[in-house]
C-alpha cells in the first residue's frame, strides 16, 4: 500500500487538489494522507480546514503557522513554527511520497522537511512564471527539491527541464483547475445566490486581490487606486474573494471589507467561497479581475475576460481573453472598460486556454500511484 501524503494551505490550493485526492483515496493501492496548515487553520481565512472535513476526507495532522506580523518578519516567523510541526507531522505518518502544488511559503518548508527526511516530492505547476511575487523563487527552489513534476504546458516542462531535472521524470499534464470546471456539478443561479446572500446581475465581476510581493508600490497604494477605479463605475456589481496571507494582505483585506461597508448595495467580500461557489460564480460574472492565477489558468475556459491587474503574473502564459493592465487608476479603468465591452467579450468567447488539456488529474494519479519508489531515491542533475 503506497501512502502519499497531499499537503495543503490555501483554500484554492485544496480545490485545485480535491479530484486528486479523491482519486488517491477511492484506490485499493494507495492511502491518502492530509496535512492541512497556515489558511486552513485561521479563522480570519474562514476555518477552511473544515471544507476538507466536510467534503469527506480525513485530516491526518494540522500544523498551525501563527502570524505575528503582516510583514516578512511574521511570514518568517510562521515558517519556523511550521517547519517543526511539518517535521513532527511527516516522521509520524512516514508517507511514501510527498504532492505538492504551486509555490508558496509554506510548501517551500514542506519540501525542505520532505526532502531532509528522504521522501520523495510530486509538484504540480512547476516551470511557471510570475516576476511580480517572491513566489516565483520559491517555485523554482521546490522544483529542485522535487523527484517527479507535472507542470501545466509543454514550454514549462522544457524549463523544469532547464533547471536540471530528468525528461522522464517531467510530465505535461495541464493546469488541474481547468478540469474541476467540467468535471463538477455546479450550483443554479439561485442556489448561489441563497448561499451568498449575493444577486447577480449583466454586469458582476470577480475579483480577488493579493499582495504584490516584489512590486514597487505598496500593498496599500495598490488596493486604494483599485477601489478608486471601481467608483467610476457605480452600476457594476462587485463580489470580492480575500486576498492569501502573504505579506502586505491585511491592509488589502481591510480596504476591501471597507469599501463593501460604504458599497453594500452592490458589493460583498467573503473570506472563502470554497471551490463549488467559486466555480458557479465564474458561470453568472461578467469578467473576473484582479491578480490571481486562476484568472489566467482556469477562467479563460469558461470563456469569460480577465483583467489581470500589476506584475504579480508578469511572465506567466495567458490565451487572448486575458486583458493586463498596470496597477495604477488610469489603467485600471481603460481595462475595465476594455473588458466590460462587448467586443472583448466576443474575443474570451472564442479564445482557447493553452493551459487544458484533457484527462490531466488521472494523468497525475497514475504517475505518483505507479512510479518505481527506488529510483526516486536520488536525483542527478540533466545537462541540456
Amino acid at each position: 500500500m503506497r501512502k502519499i501524503c497531499v499537503v495543503t494551505g490555501t483554500r484554492a490550493e485544496y480545490g485545485l487538489l480535491s479530484r486528486l485526492m479523491r482519486l488517491i483515496d477511492e484506490s485499493a493501492d494507495c492511502q491518502l494522507q492530509v496535512i492541512a496548515t497556515n489558511m486552513h487553520l485561521l479563522p480570519e481565512y474562514g476555518n477552511t480546514y473544515q471544507e476538507i472535513e466536510c467534503d469527506g476526507f480525513h485530516i491526518d495532522a494540522k500544523v498551525p503557522m501563527r502570524k505575528l506580523s503582516d510583514d516578512s518578519y511574521g511570514v518568517i516567523d510562521s515558517m519556523a513554527e511550521e517547519m517543526k510541526g511539518m517535521n513532527e507531522a511527516l516522521l509520524r505518518l512516514h508517507p511514501d511520497m510527498v504532492v505538492i502544488l504551486g509555490d508558496r511559503y509554506e510548501m517551500l518548508v514542506t519540501a525542505t522537511v520532505a526532502m531532509l527526511q528522504r521522501i520523495p516530492i510530486a509538484h504540480l505547476h512547476g516551470g511557471e512564471i510570475s516576476e511580480g511575487a517572491v513566489d516565483d523563487s520559491i517555485r523554482h527552489a521546490i522544483t529542485k527539491m522535487s523527484s517527479l513534476h507535472f507542470t501545466s504546458t509543454e514550454d514549462y516542462r522544457r524549463r523544469v527541464i532547464q533547471l536540471g531535472e530528468q525528461p522522464d521524470r517531467v510530465f505535461y499534464v495541464g493546469a488541474i483547475g481547468v478540469e474541476n470546471l467540467k468535471q463538477i456539478p455546479l450550483m443554479s443561479r439561485q442556489d448561489l445566490e441563497d448561499s451568498l446572500n449575493f444577486t447577480f446581475d449583466r454586469k458582476t465581476i470577480l475579483v480577488t486581490y493579493h499582495p504584490v510581493t516584489l512590486g514597487n508600490r505598496s500593498p496599500k497604494d495598490e488596493i486604494d487606486d483599485f477601489l478608486f477605479a471601481l467608483d467610476t463605475f457605480p452600476g457594476l456589481k462587485v463580489l470580492f474573494t480575500m486576498p492569501n496571507s502573504d505579506e502586505g494582505s491585511k491592509v488589502i483585506r481591510q480596504a476591501i471589507e471597507g469599501y463593501c461597508s460604504r458599497n453594500s448595495d452592490r458589493c460583498s467580500c467573503y473570506s472563502s467561497l470554497g471551490l463549488k461557489r467559486y466555480l458557479s460564480a465564474l458561470q453568472y460574472v461578467t469578467a473576473v479581475v484582479g491578480n490571481s492565477s486562476s484568472g489566467l489558468l482556469e477562467v479563460p475556459s469558461v470563456h469569460i475576460p480577465t483583467l489581470n491587474i500589476g506584475d504579480r503574473q508578469k511572465g506567466r502564459v495567458h490565451g487572448n481573453s486575458v486583458l493586463d493592465c498596470a496597477s495604477d487608476k488610469e489603467s485600471i479603468i481603460r481595462g475595465l472598460t476594455m473588458v466590460l465591452s462587448l467586443s472583448f467579450k466576443e474575443v474570451a468567447l472564442k479564445a482557447s486556454n493553452p493551459y487544458e488539456k484533457e484527462n490531466t488529474v488521472q494523468s497525475v494519479f497514475d504517475v505518483i500511484s505507479t512510479y518505481p519508489l527506488d529510483e526516486l531515491k536520488r536525483k542527478s542533475f540533466y545537462n541540456l
